[in-house]
């Protein structure tokens, strides 16, 4: 089975998140994507950034209806702060049967070559970046890398910090969440 790790804090996983990693497993050869939740670091305590276990129970509430796509709390016991290339050898030792591949946006490719060990992860894992709208260029090394797949995945501008920013200011968010995660929000009062 072939696994795209789609990592974030999802700190709320909105429509876009789910769009994009739909889009990956219906048009490209990847079987499920795990939506690896990134733990709040020890290090960077943020008000705005919710409990670990909040942001996968949203998680799991946007992924529950679909079949290839999966909550993952794979990083919330590795020693932090933790860095893709470790998880990405801790993944492989827990499921060997598994083929493991990086979901990554266009913005975050800009920056890979700052990445720990991004060579060994070019090297031994399969990279699909889809497109997003910001500054700056890629590096040339990795146009045209045969690991690299750019897939054409709608756009979404869409972003938790606007997410968040919004509920703050009272206004209507929940076209722009799962039903479930809509309701999960507002039952805790997240955000507000």
């Amino acid at each position: 089975m072939k696994v795209g790790l789609f990592f974030g804090t999802f700190n709320p996983i909105h429509v876009g998140h789910l769009i994009i990693a739909n889009h990956l497993v219906e048009y490209s050869d990847l079987d499920q994507v795990w939506f690896v939740v990134t733990p709040l670091s020890p290090f960077k305590k943020k008000s705005s950034l919710l409990d670990n276990y909040q942001r996968l129970e949203m998680v799991y509430q946007a992924t529950k209806e679909f079949t290839t796509l999966k909550p993952s709390d794979i990083e919330f016991n590795l020693p932090q702060p933790n860095y893709t290339i470790n998880t990405l050898l801790h993944l492989e030792e827990k499921y060997p049967k598994h083929e493991f591949a990086l979901i990554m946006g266009e913005d975050n490719l800009k920056g890979f070559h700052k990445w720990k060990n991004y060579e060994q992860i070019l090297n031994n894992y399969h990279l699909y970046v889809y497109p997003r709208i910001s500054e700056g260029e890629i590096v040339s090394q990795f146009d045209n890398h045969p690991k690299i797949t750019k897939v054409t995945a709608p756009i979404i501008e869409l972003s938790s910090t606007f997410i968040r920013y919004s509920i703050k200011k009272g206004k209507n968010i929940r076209p722009m969440l799962p039903d479930a995660v809509w309701q999960y929000l507002d039952e805790m009062n997240f955000y507000k």
